[in-house]
């Protein structure tokens, strides 16, 4: 089953749950701060599987991929959800540590077995039914090795519970802001983004597309070699049909993440998260989070103070994250700053689509000059910058809801009027 939802990752969420960042989570009226938002869980199709539309609960908890936990089942599996187990807490609950029998997947002893995370849903916590029944419905369908593994769920009563792989180095979010961590290194921050690239390409291309809504660090997850994951697909939905280009919905999601014209007209398209992982790359460039509110005036808002420094191959040193101390390909870094600049453009329609932004960061990842090295303080790229392979689009919106599958830090929700 290979290494678990993040039970170091759910750790570091927990401990994290004060929010320094100023992130504000975002809904329209009825959104994550009161009743869960009215997903239509349309679906996408991998391999060979198709996410029928409009399925029922009944079909969707049938799943031949998940197994049915009863709650008692869980309770042993998590030594009855002990404090010691407790990996994270977000608004939508806790996330605890659990042993399961790898065959059998019957609750084990502690120490023995596969290790799993379990997300137990709060009655009044941000992520409600829906939400719920949204991740069963795409996790249960949609595999993929850069998307988090469900195992299996929990609905008695009250009681809803989802069971996921556990990842070993927690999410991103982790890595790239708390102080713990070793600084990741620039070949893993690329490695990150290109398979949480893989992630969103594979979700948008599928027949039946499928618009992730809830991209940012805290919702990509790491295994033991750095492979991402995408996690948590409550607010994940069906991309529109035939010839229309976007899906009117519920606006919901993470400030500093969401896609403008998607905050300003509820129109959601695969555009919007293209924005989104524009913001990821920023964070991942500069070593800053999308939204500081314990910074000062243009510097709280990630896009609006590295825009500036993204095509000046002069200037862009500005913006690099001081733990990377200057240990980057030049050319990389400027490849990098023009793809985030381009997937964070205020037209939706000119923003790259996932496949292009996939290629050109594996064309990063392959080049000749990825050992080349700058001395910290240098400024990048004094060769002329070549163009990424990408078509120039502007950004698209995208919001997120709190807390993925492994604790992300707690964030108030923000209601739209």
């Amino acid at each position: 089953m290979g290494n678990c939802l993040g039970s170091s990752a759910r750790v570091d969420h927990a401990h994290n749950s004060h929010n320094t960042s100023g992130a504000s989570k975002i809904s329209s009226k009825t959104g994550l701060s009161s009743s869960p938002s009215t997903l239509t869980t349309t679906s996408s199709k991998r391999s060979a599987d198709t996410l029928p539309t409009h399925r029922s609960e009944g079909e969707i908890l049938l799943s031949p991929h998940l197994k049915a936990f009863t709650f008692s089942e869980l309770k042993n599996a998590t030594r009855n959800f002990r404090p010691d187990s407790l990996l994270g807490e977000g608004g939508f609950g806790y996330v605890f540590k659990g042993w399961l029998d790898e065959h059998t997947l019957a609750a084990s002893r502690p120490g023995s077995g596969m290790v799993v995370a379990v997300k137990k849903l709060k009655p009044e916590g941000f992520q409600g039914h829906k939400e719920w029944l949204a991740e069963v419905n795409y996790l249960g369908q949609l595999h993929h090795p850069n998307l988090v593994k469900l195992i299996g769920y929990c609905l008695e009563g009250e009681n809803q519970l989802l069971v996921y792989e556990f990842m070993v180095k927690g999410s991103l979010e982790n890595h790239l802001f708390r102080r713990g961590p070793q600084p990741l290194s620039w070949a893993i921050r690329i490695k990150v983004a290109s398979g949480a690239a893989r992630g969103l390409s594979f979700l948008h291309d599928a027949e039946s597309q499928v618009i992730y809504r809830d991209f940012k660090a805290s919702n990509i997850l790491l295994d033991v070699e750095f492979n991402s994951k995408l996690s948590d697909f409550g607010l994940a939905k069906a991309g529109p049909t035939g010839d229309k280009t976007h899906v009117s919905t519920q606006v919901m999601g993470t400030q500093g993440y969401a896609a403008p014209e998607y905050v300003a007209t509820g129109r959601l398209s695969v555009k919007s998260d293209v924005y989104s992982f524009g913001v990821v790359m920023l964070e991942l460039l500069s070593g800053r989070r999308a939204v500081d509110k314990t910074r000062s005036g243009v510097e709280q808002n990630l896009v609006e103070w590295a825009k500036p420094y993204l095509s000046d191959k002069r200037k862009l040193f500005r913006i690099m994250d001081t733990r990377l101390e200057g240990q980057y390909s030049q050319k990389g870094a400027y490849m990098a700053a023009a793809l985030a600049l381009q997937c964070v453009g205020k037209d939706a329609k000119a923003r790259p689509s996932m496949a292009e932004v996939l290629a050109t960061l594996e064309q990063i990842q392959e080049s000749k000059n990825s050992t080349k090295q700058s001395q910290p303080g240098e400024e990048p790229l004094s060769a002329p910058f070549r163009k990424s392979p990408l078509r120039t689009h502007p950004s698209s919106l995208k919001l997120t809801p709190a807390g993925s599958p492994l604790l992300s830090r707690r964030q108030s929700p923000l209601v739209r009027r």
